[in-house]
């Protein structure tokens, strides 16, 4: 084959460039892992008015371009204890038809269990109610159900709990290991079924034995799973919130970071989102965070300003 000149040359001048152009490029910084958002349909529904639908969460999802939807058990259109029936499943499929022609994804549901009681017969109820649980998620195509641990209810109305900053006293003839004993062992029978699914369980420090990241932790790892993790609320360490964000990281597999526009319903946090992304960012974690809107101004103004403050804080 004939080489002129001219084609020497280009191929000697691409031939010296090519190192160059590696070298920069192995200069070039590694891409940080994406952090996605996500709406609470909790964001709209604080039990105070007249429930919010679903479908009516994940339209609004999609006008402000959110990526996700994580489900509130409770504001669903079926009954929360009920066994599952075939048309409380066609619900659930008319709900991920409708949220795959947003083109939203239905992130995590978030349900209610308490796993904290000295009856037998009252655990096994919350197991099974977990269980069924679990197949509303597999149904939905829901990758994680938030877990509560439960609490002693010696304080039994939620307002006056919050005015008691979460804590309550042990229920009298029981300890603190007695309830983490139950706790556990409820949770290590929903585990099969979290696994047969697919549906990982994210345990929250919500109140009750998982308030303190040592309580969570102590459950979580107990119990060493792929199919466990920490479900990270950032609005429920309620003292040192970014220390203790800092020890449960490592372990958190969803987040549901809370706003109080408006002021909060039972109080009100000045949370640092770009410090919380930083300590997210350094343990690793990716995956969703969820707005949790918990704050006394319309919905309709508070989530998009939510939204914006969620998206600066992640993308810094």
């Amino acid at each position: 084959m004939n080489l002129t000149r001219r084609t020497f040359l280009a191929a000697a001048g691409a031939a010296a460039a090519a190192p160059r152009f590696s070298a920069r490029a192995a200069e070039a910084p590694a891409p940080r892992p994406r952090i996605k958002l996500a709406i609470a349909t909790y964001s709209y529904w604080h039990f105070r008015t007249a429930r919010v639908p679903i479908e009516t969460v994940i339209d609004k999802a999609a006008m402000l371009g959110v990526e996700g939807v994580d489900i509130l058990h409770r504001q669903m259109d079926i009954p929360e204890p009920a066994p599952l029936t075939p048309e409380h499943r066609a619900y659930l499929r008319r709900l991920k038809r409708h949220a795959f022609r947003q083109g939203i994804a239905l992130v995590a549901l978030s349900i209610h269990q308490d796993f904290v009681d000295p009856d037998p017969a009252y655990r096994r109820r919350q197991v099974e109610h977990t269980h069924k649980c679990i197949e509303i998620a597999y149904e939905l195509g829901v990758p994680c159900i938030r877990l509560n641990s439960g609490r002693w209810n010696t304080i039994p109305n939620f307002d006056d709990l919050m005015k008691a900053r979460g804590e309550e006293p042990v229920l009298p003839g029981y300890t603190e290991d007695d309830g983490f004993k139950w706790c556990q062992d409820c949770i290590a029978q929903c585990l099969p079924k979290a696994e047969e699914c697919g549906v990982i369980l994210a345990l929250e420090n919500h109140w009750g034995l998982t308030r303190t990241p040592e309580g969570l932790l102590r459950l979580v790892n107990a119990l060493p799973s792929p199919w466990l993790g920490v479900l990270l609320d950032t609005g429920n360490f309620l003292e040192d919130p970014y220390d203790k964000i800092r020890l449960v990281a490592p372990k958190t597999v969803f987040v549901q970071a809370k706003t109080y526009c408006g002021g909060g319903e039972w109080y009100t946090l000045e949370l640092d989102y770009p410090r919380i992304a930083r300590i997210l960012r350094e343990a690793g974690y990716t995956g969703y965070v969820s707005l949790e809107m918990e704050g006394k101004e319309d919905p309709d103004t508070a989530v998009p300003k939510s939204i914006e403050l969620l998206r600066r804080a992640f993308a810094s």
